[in-house]
């Protein structure tokens, strides 16, 4: 496309607008990804670290299928993501939680 030179500052003003455009989102992803956590894989036995527990109360944990595991051949491995959210889905509501008002929960007298 050609321009005027009449043209031109106008011209410059939106390249301008859109270059800041793309900057802003360039630094938005990068900030989204900066915030992902790692999902390294670990052995049995940094799973066990990872999670505080012994390496025969994992291999017990694998064989009744209570925690999430990956096998290749005999290897076992383990996600810190998966392992993460498998530790979050245990956890325990509060009283608050239980007895809000969205819950329909009638706190006890």
């Amino acid at each position: 496309m050609k321009y005027t030179f009449e043209e031109l500052p106008q011209a410059i003003s939106v390249l301008h607008e859109k270059v800041d455009y793309i900057k802003d989102l360039l630094l938005e992803n990068r900030l989204q990804n900066s915030q992902r956590p790692r999902d390294d894989l670990l052995t049995i036995r940094q799973a066990a670290e990872f999670l505080s527990l012994s390496v025969p109360t994992l291999y017990t944990k694998v064989s009744r299928k209570e925690i999430p595991v990956n096998k290749r051949g005999k290897r076992l491995y383990f996600s810190t993501v998966e392992l993460s959210e498998w530790v979050r889905s245990g956890k325990k509501k509060t009283r608050e939680e239980i007895y809000s008002p969205t819950n329909g929960i009638p706190p006890p007298i």
